[in-house]
């Protein structure tokens, strides 16, 4: 397997020779004059011009407006009367996703929640870490054991569907139905290559099937379009905020992100999995970078409500970086109404008591 190489933590004799030290003086240099044309300003044309950015950057190939051909695979009725359905939808660029659909009893119209998944390198499941998988399901073991690994043995949308929630879950590309056999850490940076070649992102298209879902969500009968919010926890916590921005504002009414909030200067700090490829194309917009940092991005969704959970325990996003994210977002919300950040124990996972902290925030945020 071909060891992956940060040029960051390049071995000291290796820095040592003219070839190596010039290139990382280089990427120094470079780093330390990155500065993002539109970094946040309280100027009330910053918004359109950032927005208009953001959206050229993430959404690629964007929605072609094209209906979502639906297709029931199959369903059944889980405890409290919630219909669960096995779903194939087109998403992006004509493609076709599989997906969990949650529909509280009664006719509603009901509060709708769009839940984005984690990477956690583990691609043979994707939407059924955070929706029972349907019975007698291959996924039911390996979903089973991430719910617990991540969320205390919660499965979030039948959680929230037992509150009284329509609930939409989707894979995305690589991960469950949209992955093949034995694709692992490793293969990520082929199919970014590939996708690229193609002059697509495979972080665009994550982020554009993620809008047509929001789409397909707030079409159904028996949802209040006027109530829905998404919530995304790790990889799924930056698709969930990176939505909620670049969607029409009345189209996300609230967001809940769980530990995926920094600074990108506290990302590419050595040792940061932004730094080794794979993984990071599932996040990583070209160009978009020397537009706006990642609280800039975020800052679009104000004034709508904003609820961001971190830990200092988390390994992944330094914690100094976390909060300065936080605080910069901050701004966007002066007078504090309807943004919240919030430290929780345990680093990077989302128990029971920061899912108890996220549906108290839900149900007041939707009242607004």
């Amino acid at each position: 397997m071909m060891r992956r190489r940060q040029f960051s933590l390049l071995p000291a004799a290796l820095l040592s020779t003219p070839a190596f030290a010039s290139l990382d003086d280089s990427l120094q240099r470079l780093q330390q004059q990155w500065r993002p044309r539109l970094a946040w300003r309280a100027d009330p044309s910053w918004r359109a011009e950032a927005l208009a950015s953001a959206r050229r950057h993430i959404l690629q190939p964007g929605d072609d407006g094209a209906g979502f051909d639906t297709e029931v695979l199959a369903e059944e009725t889980r405890t409290g009367g919630v219909l669960a359905q096995s779903l194939r939808l087109r998403v992006a660029a004509g493609e076709h996703a599989p997906a969990l659909f949650l529909r509280p009893a009664g006719p509603g119209p009901h509060p709708a929640v769009l839940l984005l998944h984690d990477h956690g390198a583990r691609f043979d499941i994707g939407k059924e870490k955070l929706i029972a998988p349907m019975a007698g399901s291959a996924q039911r073991e390996a979903a089973t054991a991430w719910a617990e690994r991540y969320f205390d043995g919660v499965f979030l949308g039948d959680w929230l569907a037992a509150q009284g929630y329509a609930v939409l879950a989707v894979d995305a590309l690589g991960w469950g139905g949209r992955a093949r056999a034995g694709f692992a850490r490793d293969d990520q940076q082929a199919l970014a290559a590939h996708l690229q070649q193609l002059g697509l992102s495979w972080a665009g298209l994550i982020a554009s099937d993620d809008l047509r879902s929001l789409r397909w969500l707030r079409a159904q009968d028996g949802v209040d379009r006027h109530r829905v919010a998404v919530l995304g926890f790790s990889m799924g916590a930056f698709r969930a905020w990176q939505l909620a921005a670049v969607a029409e504002p009345h189209e996300v009414q609230a967001c809940i992100a769980a530990h995926w909030m920094c600074t990108r200067e506290g990302l590419l700090r050595p040792g940061g999995n932004a730094l080794a490829g794979q993984s990071a194309f599932t996040m990583l917009h070209p160009g978009l970078a020397a537009e706006l940092d990642h609280p800039d991005v975020a800052a679009l969704i104000a004034p709508r409500p904003l609820l961001l959970m971190a830990s200092p325990e988390d390994k992944l996003f330094p914690w100094d970086a976390a909060q300065t994210a936080a605080q910069q977002l901050a701004r966007a919300w002066p007078r504090g109404e309807g943004f919240r950040f919030e430290a929780t124990a345990g680093g990077h996972r989302c128990g029971r008591e920061a899912q108890a902290l996220a549906l108290g925030w839900l149900k007041d945020a939707l009242r607004r």
